[in-house]
């Protein structure tokens, strides 16, 4: 995850009077890189909704759009106790959500557990036991019983944010593991029988309910609480979205045979939008970032917007102007620091975005304290603009993927749940992309955006008890389609 500052006060807007001309020049270069107008955007948005209908499809495409299983929303009225397992890339987190009887409220009780670096290279066993030890450890603690067969079996929500194949909303089949994971033997295997063989061991009062993606509990919770929330969407790390589409509109999954009317929620996985780059505004940089990437050719939207990625872009320009003979840039400095790659996230990009000072003399402390450089107020003027270039790119390419999917299913006025560190914690990012949802979709001026993209619920936690309490009701109404397992819900 990526880890950001404290939000500050609004940042001052700077002056470029004082920037020597051969930097200027770079400047004007780098915002003719960097600058998304509003052709480019409605452009990228057309392809969108081309790609987002071929990956529904039984060819499929680039966005894998993977069914969920997920059979409508909850309205508000669903109640009991439920467990939710969040196994991300940094922490383990366990909840248990207690759904009351006053309509689209909520008690939660949870604990974090660290997610130790080695098991995320390990052996495949070891992950799941340390996951049913961090489960035990916190039924033990919080319902006090000597024995735990004393205990009803709670349904459990399972937060698993990988990409999955799921023909069951009860299993998941790893397509590849993201997130730093490496473990061997598990790609290509549904890891629902791996982690109840780990809660059988150790005897656990705990059924599995559903294996969900972040995405699709962040749609969930957020309609919970605000039934105009239409599409859920993940700006972090990575970047995703889930909505709810008719099954009709579904061809991939037509063998079913299920009412074309019927809803069903889809993980679009969107990172991966145009992986044939055909339509994003790539510059030398995001070419570089790909190809010395681990899966080069594949996550083509992802790389830039995600946070993992727009530090490492701010890095390849800084080091490609310094070796710019006919640039003047940290001359006669060692910027060894600054040509480790990935040694700037999202943050650093922030904290430049956020210095309020006209001299960014807060700017100038933060090169010097990580990367050990001198900088001159006119490499700093430099130095904001270009964060300013990348972030704000960042957020307006991000819009294209909402605005694609309201396109797509004609939503006129809604709001989105949007969560992740980045929507949540960088400067400016949630009225740069709301500006250009507008240029995209042609709203006349001085009305209220119909669509508003706004913080989300708990998605993975609470989303994942109401998705468990959602696939429990459908089973108790004979609704078993995307269920394996139907006896073993009730």
């Amino acid at each position: 995850m990526v880890a950001f500052p404290p939000r500050r006060q609004p940042s001052r807007k700077g002056s470029m009077a004082d920037v020597p001309k051969d930097l200027l020049e770079q400047i004007k270069e780098l915002e003719r890189l960097f600058t998304v107008d509003q052709a480019k955007l409605k452009e990228v948005t057309e392809r969108f909704v081309k790609e987002l209908a071929k990956g529904l499809s039984v060819e499929g495409g680039n966005i894998p759009m993977n069914p969920t299983w997920v059979m409508g929303y909850p309205d508000g009225n669903e109640t009991g106790t439920f467990l939710a397992l969040d196994m991300g890339g940094t922490n383990l987190r366990v909840c248990e959500i207690i759904l009351i009887e006053e309509k689209g409220e909520f008690d939660i009780i949870q604990s974090k557990y660290r997610m130790p670096e080695e098991l995320k290279t390990g052996e495949s066993e070891e992950l799941w036991e340390y996951i049913a030890d961090c489960l035990q450890q916190f039924i033990e603690y919080h319902h006090d019983v000597e024995d735990l067969q004393q205990i009803d079996k709670l349904p459990l929500g399972f937060t698993f944010s990988f990409p999955v194949t799921q023909d069951y909303i009860d299993n998941g089949v790893l397509q590849r593991w993201t997130k730093g994971f490496d473990i061997a033997g598990v790609e290509g295997k549904d890891v629902a029988p791996l982690f109840e063989a780990a809660l059988e061991k150790r005897k656990l009062p705990v059924k599995l309910s559903a294996l969900i993606n972040d995405t699709t509990g962040t749609l969930i919770a957020s309609h919970y609480t605000d039934d105009t929330m239409q599409i859920g969407c993940i700006f972090g790390t990575g970047c995703n979205a889930a909505y709810m589409e008719n099954c009709g509109s579904v061809p991939k999954i037509a063998e079913y045979n299920l009412p074309p009317d019927m809803p069903i929620a889809i993980n679009c996985e969107y990172g991966a939008f145009d992986n044939e780059h055909v339509v994003l505004p790539r510059t030398p940089y995001d070419v570089i970032i790909d190809e010395d990437s681990p899966r080069p050719g594949q996550q083509a939207f992802e790389k830039m917007i995600a946070g993992l990625y727009l530090g490492e872009l701010f890095r390849l320009v800084l080091v490609d102007l310094h070796d710019n003979k006919h640039v003047k840039l940290f001359e006669n400095q060692d910027i060894g620091k600054l040509r480790e790659a990935y040694s700037l996230d999202a943050s650093f990009l922030s904290m430049i975005e956020e210095d309020p000072f006209e001299n960014l003399s807060e700017t100038g402390e933060l090169f010097q304290r990580e990367l050990k450089l001198k900088a001159n107020k006119p490499e700093l003027e430099l130095c904001r603009r270009l964060a300013e270039l990348i972030g704000t790119r960042a957020a307006r390419l991000s819009a294209c993927g909402v605005a694609a999917i309201c396109k797509k299913k004609n939503i006129q006025s809604c709001h989105v749940g949007a969560d992740g560190s980045v929507f949540n914690r960088y400067p400016h990012f949630k009225a740069r992309g709301a500006q250009a949802l507008r240029e995209i979709l042609d709203w006349p001026k001085g009305k209220r955006d119909p669509i508003d993209i706004q913080a989300a619920e708990d998605g993975s936690g609470v989303g994942a008890a109401l998705i468990a309490a959602l696939t429990i009701k459908r089973v108790k109404a004979g609704n078993h389609a995307g269920i394996r397992n139907t006896e073993g819900m009730l």
